[in-house]
């Protein structure tokens, strides 16, 4: 029976944020991922644009997030959903650390504005 305990997940850094893998192909998930994401105070994410849609709930604390060029802020409770193609961008305006829950599909890639190509671990 695939259980990921809390102590055996796998925690990544990039663009000042925290992302704490549970389901991944490597721990034996087929077709989903999901991880907590912990954004600190005062971080200001790149834009990226997404291959895969992504469900974003949040747990704990406020996030400012610009979809496409909209801007809204979302607190905990709120569920953003963010469709194949679509642009992101995330900032934590205030003084406590967001968590977030999100999910996706295995295969999962973000094109920053420059061109660059993230792949990331915590959804491949």
């Amino acid at each position: 029976m695939p259980v990921i305990r809390s102590s055996d997940a796998v925690t990544h850094e990039i663009h000042g944020a925290r992302f704490v893998s549970y389901a991944t192909p490597l721990s034996g998930s087929k077709e989903l991922c999901a991880w907590r994401g912990e954004v600190p105070p005062g971080m200001k994410g790149p834009a990226h644009t997404v291959s895969k849609e992504e469900i974003l709930h949040v747990l704990i604390g406020s996030l400012r997030v610009t979809l496409d060029g909209d801007t809204t802020d979302i607190s905990a409770g709120d569920t953003l959903i963010i469709n194949a193609g679509s642009t992101l961008a995330l900032e934590n305006p205030t003084d406590q650390t967001a968590l977030t829950w999100v999910t996706t599909s295995v295969g999962l890639t973000a094109d920053l504005a420059d061109g660059t190509r993230i792949t990331p671990p915590w959804a491949n």
